[in-house]
């Protein structure tokens, strides 16, 4: 069954069989038959229409920075950023559609915005970049102390004149808002599930190709392997890791597409918050390609829509329990597997024959 399945299903199913031990335990700790508990999972997910909308929305910004992740990952490096380049981009990106609503057409206005949010995303990360690649200094120290400089900075911009109320930006136009997805499906009617998702998944394969086909996206590859083999091959490491940093900034700048743009039409404190070190979680569970990418950004999606409909019963936090169960039994899965591919294998009997 092992070779049936693949290392990488084998690491799901062991993951997913311990998930559902943990939350027979959660269930049972509060009182609560399991098997209630997993309906109402279901029901509220994957079986109406509605709740298959809202995981396809909770998805949409974990998509974006799960790929955001992965791109300076292949680079050897770790954006931790992605919490403050994804919010500072979406305050952008609300007080932009703002003005610009009403103004321009859509198809001039909607581009402008998310080029706005790119650039205010990987400009963010560029600085990250920039520290690790000129000056030696991690980049994980330096991305977290821009997520708190981002903390301080947004209520204080909100608080100065950006906003109406000090919280939010004004409501954008509807004619700069992204179309939802109840327009092509109407069973999805009331969730805030918007084509964003698939603009989500466009991009996890346009980054994937671009990283097989590109030299820059293959070398970025070989810099995280051997950064000191490139550097001897007159690879300019320094310069590479600064357009990892800047493109993976920019990607997570683009999850205002499914918050800002998708579902609020305005942007507010705390609008998209944890995507950013969620999204670390789906790019190591999808490390495979984008579809696995895709599958896993839905797992933590579908755990994400599952607290809300459990929380009647079982506290909504019980999810996170299970997300990091599921975290810890894939990682856990994938190093045994490494550490099994990596003994010799003892040979056959013909072999030592020969």
């Amino acid at each position: 069954m092992t070779r049936l399945l693949g290392p990488e299903r084998q690491r799901l199913v062991f993951a997913l069989a311990g998930a559902l031990i943990v939350l027979n335990v959660v269930s049972f700790t509060f009182g609560q038959p399991p098997l209630a508990t997993l309906t109402r999972m279901w029901q509220g997910t994957w079986g109406t229409p509605y709740g298959i909308g809202q995981v396809l929305f909770k998805a949409t910004p974990l998509l974006f920075t799960g790929v955001a992740f992965g791109v300076a990952f292949r680079a050897g490096l770790f954006n931790i950023g992605a919490e403050g380049q994804l919010a500072l981009a979406s305050l952008v990106a609300g007080l932009a559609a703002a003005r610009l609503g009403g103004v321009l057409p859509s198809p001039i206005a909607i581009p402008l915005v998310v080029l706005l949010a790119l650039l205010v995303g990987a400009s963010y990360a560029a600085f990250a970049g920039a520290m690790r690649a000129r000056l030696g200094i991690h980049e994980i120290i330096t991305s977290i102390m821009l997520n708190r400089i981002a903390d301080v900075v947004l209520p204080w911009a909100l608080a100065m004149g950006l906003s109406t109320d000090g919280v939010r930006t004004r409501t954008i136009d509807d004619a700069v808002r992204l179309v939802s997805l109840e327009r092509f499906v109407p069973a999805l009617r009331g969730s805030a599930a918007s084509v964003a998702f698939p603009m989500a998944v466009a991009v996890a394969f346009t980054v994937n190709a671009w990283s097989r086909r590109s030299r820059a996206g293959r070398e970025l590859e070989w810099i995280g392997q051997a950064a000191s083999v490139c550097e001897a091959q007159g690879v300019d490491v320094a310069r590479r890791r600064q357009q990892a940093m800047a493109l993976s900034g920019a990607i997570a700048g683009l999850t205002c597409l499914g918050t800002v743009l998708g579902y609020k039409g305005y942007y507010e404190l705390g609008l998209g918050a944890g995507a950013g070190f969620s999204g670390i979680a789906v790019a190591m569970l999808g490390r495979g390609g984008p579809v696995q990418l895709t599958l896993a950004a839905l797992l933590f999606g579908t755990l994400a829509q599952a607290g809300l409909a459990i929380n009647a019963r079982v506290p909504r936090d019980a999810m996170g329990v299970i997300e990091a169960v599921v975290i810890v039994l894939m990682a856990a899965a994938a190093h045994a597997s490494a550490r099994q591919g990596a003994s010799p294998s003892k040979p056959s009997p013909a072999e030592v024959q020969t």
